[in-house]
């Protein structure tokens, strides 16, 4: 890759004392950004800009800005945050994602310089990481995000982004090309969803992701392009949880919610297990007691729901006092279970 300056960051307040360069980058000339446009940002209205941009350049004060973004564009990002939390909760220790906040690096003034905005930024370990300040998420200030998700239904990330994402150091990029095929998608751009893996500081591309073990490209793609979350997606996200847990130690009774919900199914499993039983003991005293009168009753008489409800007292008062089966659980009945 050709050499850009990246300089190193600091506190979001400003000023800021000159800094060193700490790696290089290719220039705004040497990129590009197919489907957007370039336009003009002076970097005094960076502030009060609300719009989505792909890249802007403070060497030139332009931001390239593409067309609005339709619902397949969207999708995706949209649906990583609660894929994510799925997973966060089988490992038992939360997921953070930003968004599409700016990924800012400052020259060496302390002056935004180049901004980024992905789709999607994924922070796996929110506790300990030295998360995003309250502009952006500034290189060599705050920790990177484990992941970023780019979407490529117009655009085409790999001429222009990919290479500063690659710069700057990003470990993990995700490139989803939605199955909806946009009218200006160029014809080469197929759907499907590529992993690239910082090694050495170059991306290699990789069947599965590094952060989350054994997510597959594949299944990421149809995880973001499900209209319904489907059964193997649920599977999936259990099993990458459940990856993850066992790497860090962790599991679903970490996680708040989910040991509340556990707690509750175990407190129900064995609050039917004590009925179950009570049942089972008093059906074999019911039986008992009929047989010896000489009273044939049938092999599920005692699936009547009066008789789970009956008492103790109720069950022997019947079963001493009726001539057949028929009777007994009127009997029972008609005390309605007391």
């Amino acid at each position: 890759m050709a050499a850009i300056e990246l300089f190193e960051t600091g506190a979001d307040e400003a000023p800021r004392r000159p800094r060193k360069p700490l790696v290089s980058y290719p220039p705004s000339s040497e990129l590009a950004f197919p489907g957007c446009k370039p336009v003009r940002l002076p970097r005094e209205e960076l502030e009060l800009y609300d719009g989505r941009l792909e890249f802007w350049d403070g060497a030139t004060e332009t931001a390239w800005v593409c067309e609005p973004n339709s619902p397949y564009h969207e999708k995706p990002g949209g649906a990583l945050p609660s894929l994510a939390e799925r997973i966060a909760q089988v490992r038992g220790s939360p997921i953070t994602c930003y968004g599409s906040m700016d990924l800012m690096v400052r020259n060496e003034g302390g002056l935004p310089w180049r901004i980024l905005q992905a789709d999607q930024s994924v922070y796996l370990h929110p506790g300990r990481a030295r998360l995003p300040g309250a502009v952006a998420m500034e290189v060599g200030e705050h920790d990177l995000p484990d992941v970023v998700l780019e979407v490529d239904h117009t655009t085409d990330v790999y001429r222009g982004k990919l290479r500063l994402y690659e710069a700057w150091g990003f470990p993990e990029v995700w490139l989803e090309v939605p199955n909806h095929r946009a009218a200006s998608r160029p014809k080469r751009r197929r759907a499907g969803l590529t992993i690239h893996v910082l090694e050495g500081g170059v991306y290699r591309e990789f069947p599965e992701s590094r952060a989350f073990p054994g997510w597959s490209a594949e299944e990421l793609h149809v995880a973001f392009n499900e209209r319904v979350r489907s059964e193997r997606t649920c599977e999936v996200l259990e099993r990458v949880g459940s990856a993850l847990g066992a790497r860090e130690g962790t599991g679903p009774d970490d996680d708040p919610m989910l040991r509340s919900l556990r707690g509750q199914s175990r407190a129900e499993g064995e609050r039917k297990g004590r009925a179950e039983g009570r049942t089972s003991t008093l059906a074999k005293m019911a039986r008992r007691m009929l047989l010896s009168r000489g009273v044939v009753v049938s092999e599920t008489f005692l699936a009547d729901p009066a008789f789970a409800a009956s008492s103790e007292d109720a069950v022997f008062e019947a079963a001493t006092a009726c001539a057949d089966e028929a009777q007994f659980l009127a009997a029972l009945r008609s005390r309605g279970g007391k």
